[in-house]
């Protein structure tokens, strides 16, 4: 016996007389009570035996149900905490949505970093996973969006006593198995039902022994007992190829999917008609679909063989189908036209949640990050909607899943979702071009449209792969969706979270204390003393480190500050300043001396005016919040010494108006003159208090965390701040402009910047009223006056350019005959838009067009060639412009090029006749 398989061996098991088998059919291990039992009791090995027959002693809503899990673990000694948002980035950097309530407390919580806002805990966390967006509405059982009950104990070893954020054991394998039995008991379930399959899981560099729990053939808790820290040269190989050995940490991650206990309590045919009830009839009634007795029958049949139906695990969908018709001895097409326009329906309502979830808590679609996931789910579910006949408005189906989850910015969801309809349009309708061109390509080369091409198709612009079969098939082309379609696309941008860089730390480093921050203590103290604990040196420059630093490291879009360090004997400059692990290094342009004392100055003016800089970023970002909506936060921010930027998530431009209103509300902050605090909270504390818009500049490690406050706005910041708004000046919004698609960045200048801004700006008015010979006032009108009659002057140049064109084209006595069609060889010493007006009037008149020019002292050529004329202009003008030391070409019908020899022009045009007859017999 493995010392794994061990792990699987509790003496609860032994107490309680279950026994260990092997499926037969998946070839798993498995826990039973009933000694007769065979199979494990998961789909294949097992159909669902509670449709139609409830597992448990009474029927629940998802409501109920979440309210009894979270009441048992609170009579059970569990504390319960409030859920987390879907977004997991907002409290950590290495993953975008949260897929399971383990996220929560990860990286900091499971590494022992920080403890655990209750030890142990019960919580109901919503959750989405897009890597099931493929199986929603198909298997019965899977919802992209979910909440995973679960209940958490965080272990230490005892060897390791005062080392982490907690201590000793809450508990481990034995009484989480006896818990969950005990959960099943209180629901009424037949415990001789129950099966504990092993599955050893691993994920995000840890693993360790699992058990999957399952009853009447649904998998209704997964029991993880983390303990393993990936590691080269440790003892236990695990599933996904790497080695683990022992964490000092070990933590209970358990799963109980509130989905599928309510579907179970109700014994429905799907999940869905549990968990949306509601919709799932108002969809139906809206589209038109009505069941017979007959086909309601059917479904339920289907239903309980629809575990089979799995997209992560059959390599065939309509195959599986296939065998589940076969199954029920039903005609396969029958079964098919049967089941998915409900599947579509399913789906829809599955997506409208998963919208909801992720509007609700304030993601803004955009084409990165969480952004884009949120708008993949919202275009698939548009083009579910019109494929199924449904004609209510998309942003009433997604409120009505908003308002049955409490969300109170029901009006700036629905916004959302009809801005994203309209882009939605307006991309279609760009990207159809591309497709028809894309498709006749490939049925040229009779070959079907790759996968990685609809990737791209639907990456950059938005076509569904599913327009793109319907537009292929038009032009001849196969192409070949793949079931999982959408799970790719998820996984390309970070569907399963994002890697984290890891930071090399230098070992002389590591053997230096922290440094001791006083810029903290006063943020308006400029001078020091500090002792040089040591200097390393690089390729260019020094990097001195002090026992203590007023120094300001880069961090949080805040750069270094600068300044001198001064010994009696000689000072140095201080261009940069980082920190690496608690480690402040000052980038000096010589050595100072180690063990040397030394006197530090700050660049005074550079420190005030970051300060005002950063506090600024935090009043724009409020000023914002009012003016836009809560739903918007900082997706970026660089602050400097003569303006700062705020990169703010939003899903329209920002208006001239709106820029006016923020800049208002920013002064209004200013002259209130509000003390800006700096607070040292516990982290869960804060957290609990403020939400995790703490987080707006990124998320700091330990148990405390530094707060500043402004007025009503609270963030978690690292920065230099000045004392009190008022000592700010006055801030000036220069600029707005996105920089991605559903992020705006809003640039600003304060204090003196501010003024200096201003200053540039009213020199570029005078500058041009003197320009234009009026005065300040009335630049804006005289300027638009100025660009109108500039306009009509370049359509009266275009149309003289035009008619003089024609009226060359006319004069065409000089035509030569080209195998039957007449050609025009000319020389016309015109600008490139002349000759190729010209060039167009005389193939308008059916007339071949060879125009050449000598302006600007090159040659330059000008070839338009009729349609059904059987000569290639771009080969035509690859061969002219050869002649005069250059090149050129284009498609057939219409091409340009030339060269430096312009003193070749005229006997290239001489030539110009054999070259098109050669072109043409070639």
């Amino acid at each position: 016996m493995s010392e794994l398989e061990a792990e699987y061996r509790l003496d609860y098991f032994e107490e309680e007389g279950f026994h260990r088998k092997q499926c037969p059919v998946t070839g798993v291990h498995f826990w039973t009570r009933d000694p007769d039992r065979e199979t494990c009791g998961e789909p294949p090995a097992d159909d669902y035996s509670f449709i139609d027959n409830p597992g448990f002693d009474e029927e629940y809503t998802l409501e109920e149900m979440r309210e009894e899990f979270l009441s048992f673990f609170e009579e059970h000694g569990h504390e319960r905490i409030e859920p987390y948002p879907v977004a997991a980035n907002r409290w950590r950097d290495d993953v975008l949505l949260t897929q399971a309530s383990i996220y929560d407390f990860q990286p900091l919580v499971t590494s022992g970093q920080t403890p655990p806002p209750a030890n142990p805990l019960c919580i109901s966390q919503p959750c989405i996973r897009m890597q099931d967006i493929d199986n929603v509405g198909k298997t019965g059982r899977h919802t992209m969006a979910f909440e995973m009950m679960a209940h958490h104990a965080f272990n230490a070893r005892e060897e390791v006593e005062d080392a982490y954020a907690y201590e000793g054991e809450v508990y481990w394998k034995d009484k989480t198995v006896e818990l969950c039995d005990e959960f099943f008991e209180h629901m009424g379930a037949n415990l001789e039902e129950i099966t504990y399959i092993e599955d050893p899981w691993v994920g995000g560099g840890n693993a360790g022994p699992a058990f999957e729990v399952l009853y009447r053939g649904a998998e209704l808790a997964t029991l993880v007992f983390m303990s393993m820290e990936q590691d080269e040269e440790g003892d236990y190989e695990m599933k996904d190829g790497n080695r683990y050995s022992p964490m000092d940490t070990y933590i209970v991650d358990t799963g109980y999917g509130l989905e599928r206990w309510t579907w179970v309590s109700q014994g429905t045919p799907t999940v869905y008609e549990a968990v949306y009830p509601e919709m799932i009839e108002f969809l139906k009634d809206n589209a038109g679909i009505e069941l017979t007795d007959e086909d309601e029958e059917l479904v339920h049949r289907a239903a309980k063989l629809s575990g089979y139906l799995d997209i992560d695990e059959v390599d065939d969908l309509t195959a599986a189908r296939a065998d589940v018709a076969d199954e029920l001895g039903v005609d396969r097409e029958e079964l098919t036209e049967l089941l998915e326009p409900l599947e579509t329906i399913y789906a829809i309502a599955d997506h409208c949640r998963t919208l909801a979830y992720m509007f609700g808590d304030e993601i803004v679609p955009s084409n990165v990050g969480t952004g884009y996931l949120a708008r993949m789910v919202l275009r698939r579910t548009k083009r579910l909607v019109d494929d199924v006949g449904v004609d209510a408005p998309l942003d009433e189906l997604v409120d009505m899943q908003a308002e049955r989850l409490g969300y109170e910015n029901r009006d700036t969801i629905r916004d959302i979702v009809r801005t994203e309809e309209r882009k939605y349009r307006e991309t279609l309708e760009r990207g159809r071009r591309k497709v028809e061109t894309l498709a006749a390509d490939y049925a040229d080369k009779d070959e079907p449209i790759p996968v990685e091409e609809l990737i791209e198709l639907y990456d950059s612009h938005g076509i569904q792969p599913e327009m793109v079969a319907e537009i292929a098939d038009e032009r001849g082309a196969d192409v070949d969706v793949p079931d999982d379609f959408y799970s790719l696309v998820a996984d390309r941008h970070g569907g399963e979270g994002a890697s984290r860089e890891a930071v090399e730390r230098e070992e002389r480093l590591a053997d230096l204390p922290e440094t001791e921050k006083l810029y903290y203590d006063d943020q308006e103290r400029t001078e020091f003393e500090a002792v040089v604990l040591d200097v390393i040196e690089r390729e260019e420059g020094y990097d001195v480190v002090l026992d203590q630093t007023m120094f300001y490291p880069e961090g949080g879009g805040q750069p270094a500050d600068h300044g001198t360090l001064a010994t009696d004997d000689a000072t140095v400059q201080v261009t940069d300043v980082q920190a690496r692990s608690g480690v402040v290094l000052h980038r000096a342009d010589a050595n100072p001396g180690k063990g040397e004392f030394v006197r530090g100055q700050l660049d005074v003016e550079r420190r005030r005016r970051l300060m005002r800089h950063h506090t600024a970023t935090h009043v724009i970002g409020y000023a914002a919040r009012q003016v836009l909506g809560e739903h918007v936060r900082q997706a970026g921010a660089q602050k400097g010494t003569d303006r700062a930027r705020l990169d703010v998530a939003h899903y329209e431009r920002i208006t001239r108006e709106e820029v006016k209103e923020i800049e208002a509300v920013a002064n209004d902050v200013v002259r209130q003159n509000l003390t800006v605090k700096q607070r040292w909270p516990d982290r869960h504390e804060a957290e609990k208090e403020h939400g995790f818009d703490l987080y707006q500049g990124g998320i700091p490690p330990g148990e405390t965390i530094r707060t500043i406050t402004v007025g009503d706005d609270v963030q978690a910041c690292g920065g230099t701040h000045v004392s009190r708004t008022g000592d700010i000046g006055a801030i000036k919004i220069l600029s707005t402009e996105p920089v991605q698609d559903g992020v705006e960045r809003i640039a600003f200048a304060a204090g003196d910047a501010a003024i200096e801004a201003t200053q540039r700006t009213e020199d570029a008015l005078y500058e041009a009223a003197d320009v234009l010979d009026v005065t300040p006032e009335d630049v804006p009108e005289t300027a638009e006056r100025f660009f109108t009659e500039w306009k009509e002057r370049g359509k009266t140049i275009d149309r003289l350019k035009t008619e003089l064109a024609e009226a060359r084209a006319a004069a065409g006595e000089d035509a030569i005959d080209v195998d039957g069609t007449p050609a025009v060889v000319r020389r016309l010493d015109g600008d490139a838009d002349e000759l190729r007006a010209t060039a167009n009037a005389l193939v308008e008149e059916g007339t071949i067009a060879v125009l050449g020019s000598g302006a600007g002292d090159s040659a330059q050529f000008v070839v338009g060639v009729p349609d059904d004329v059987g000569i290639n202009a771009g080969e035509v003008v690859g061969r002219l412009a050869a002649k005069v030391g250059g090149g050129g070409g284009g498609p057939p019908d219409f091409a340009q090029g030339g060269g430096p020899d312009v003193d070749a022009l005229d006997e290239t045009l001489e030539e110009a006749p054999e070259v098109l007859r050669a072109v043409q017999s070639a």
